[in-house]
């Protein structure tokens, strides 16, 4: 069982006086092998500090923008890939999922590679932070490194796959910061 997020906002009230704005369990959307918790976002002009206790998130596209002034806060559950069932899908499968994806989380689907299942290439900084089970990341050449709980990286808009070739499923918390490309 993945561990449950929960969200907790704060704000400034007309009076500026600190307040929570909102807490409570993230939103799962299940993508098949993902769940994907959009938890936070900025938009293009970057984060903003002011007192409108009704500020909403920018969730979408999924990836920021690549000025470098957007961010997303997201948390994805893995679940084992043996729980896929092994089989390769159909093309027409292949393709319904892509779909579904991209109508749930505009932006994330495109980002996959159809010929390499889970390669992809964004133009981001992300950090991400493992905090339950375990992970391997594997980038373009073959390379791997196993991300265990507590462990932090830095992914720096390179090709790369997450991988959860464990029995269990892992959590791993994302911050995604738009980057431009040399």
């Amino acid at each position: 069982m993945a561990i449950e997020i929960r969200r907790v906002v704060t704000g400034r009230d007309a009076k500026n006086k600190s307040v929570f704005t909102s807490s409570g369990p993230a939103e799962v959307v299940d993508l098949g092998g993902l769940g994907v918790m959009n938890l936070w976002g900025t938009g293009d002009g970057g984060a903003q500090v002011d007192s409108d206790p009704a500020e909403r998130p920018e969730f979408f596209p999924f990836f920021p923008p690549s000025s470098g002034h957007g961010t997303r806060l997201v948390a994805v559950h893995f679940a084992p890939e043996a729980a896929g069932g092994g089989d390769e899908p159909s093309p027409g499968e292949a393709a319904a999922a892509a779909e579904e994806m991209e109508r749930l989380q505009p932006g994330l689907a495109s980002a996959f590679e159809p010929d390499a299942p889970g390669m992809h290439t964004t133009d981001t900084v992300d950090y991400g932070i493992c905090v339950r089970g375990e992970v391997w990341l594997e980038l373009d050449d073959g390379a791997e490194e196993r991300i265990t709980p507590g462990t932090v990286v830095v992914q720096r808009g390179t090709r790369h796959a997450w991988r959860n070739r464990s029995s269990e499923p892992a959590t791993v918390v994302y911050v995604l910061v738009g980057a431009r490309r040399d």
